[in-house]
């Protein structure tokens, strides 16, 4: 897809790896929708800098987490823009949630915005996508959808549900949309990182240290632009999968 003139919404669009995204898809000359829930000082600083790009922006208040702001802002974005052609699914809310546990409140608050909210969202843009003919979908995943994290039982089974939900969704919207998953791994160490934490994460790769948001990035628009992959997950992880195979000898 040729992103010059084109619109994408980016859920979580305003700071860290979000910010990234948004900020690549301007710069390839993409309108962009920024969502937010909390964020509005850093989403209207991100708003300014894609329009020094060039582009248009706008950003958008809602709790993806409750379907009828998913659709206020869904429709905001349909009232501003003449196509909603690219969608990110990258807002998450990283919160321990120990098993078994007897408060089921941070369980609901993660996997609703994990799983409910990239549904929701998903499918308040599919019909936009389908009229016009085209769409791609793009869901940010992690390592926990296949390597669990003990203390994060619902980030954990959240991310290995978003993965199912894009499969599922690009069996639902072929042949007009594409729906695929990236899987980042250590990116951009959490601000409470210490320098001890920040280099075992290095260790645990193979290349010995850790990416950059824009390696996210930069795989979001390879796969805005590859028309022949669908229904799939790239991860960029720097093969933290298989660092534990690593040779010390």
């Amino acid at each position: 897809m040729e992103l010059t003139g084109k619109t994408a919404v980016i859920t979580g669009g305003a700071h860290r790896v979000g910010k990234a995204i948004t900020l690549a898809l301007a710069q390839a000359g993409a309108n962009v929708v920024i969502n937010y829930n909390r964020s509005s000082t850093a989403a209207e600083a991100t708003v300014a800098e894609a329009r020094a790009l060039g582009v248009d922006a706008l950003a958008v208040q809602a709790n993806i987490a409750d379907h009828k702001q998913v659709e206020a802002m869904i429709n905001a974005a349909g009232e501003r823009f003449s196509s909603l052609d690219v969608l990110i699914n990258n807002a998450s809310l990283y919160q321990q949630t120990p098993f078994p546990t007897d408060n089921l409140d941070n369980w609901h608050r993660v996997t609703r915005i994990l799983i409910d909210g990239a549904f929701y969202t998903a499918n308040a843009v599919a019909p936009y996508m389908l009229r016009q003919g085209n769409g791609v979908i793009i869901n940010i995943v992690d390592l926990a959808a296949w390597q669990p994290w003990p203390g994060f039982a619902a980030h954990s089974v959240g991310k290995a549900g978003l993965l199912a939900l894009t499969r599922q969704l690009a069996l639902e919207l072929a042949p007009t949309v594409r729906v695929n998953a990236i899987a980042p791994g250590p990116v951009m160490p959490p601000p409470d990182y210490s320098e001890a934490e920040i280099a075992v994460a290095a260790e645990r790769t193979l290349l010995n240290r850790w990416g950059h948001a824009k390696d996210v990035s930069n795989t979001v628009l390879f796969l805005v632009n590859s028309d022949f992959i669908t229904g799939d997950v790239i991860t960029v992880d720097g093969g933290e999968r298989y660092g534990h195979r690593k040779s010390h000898n």
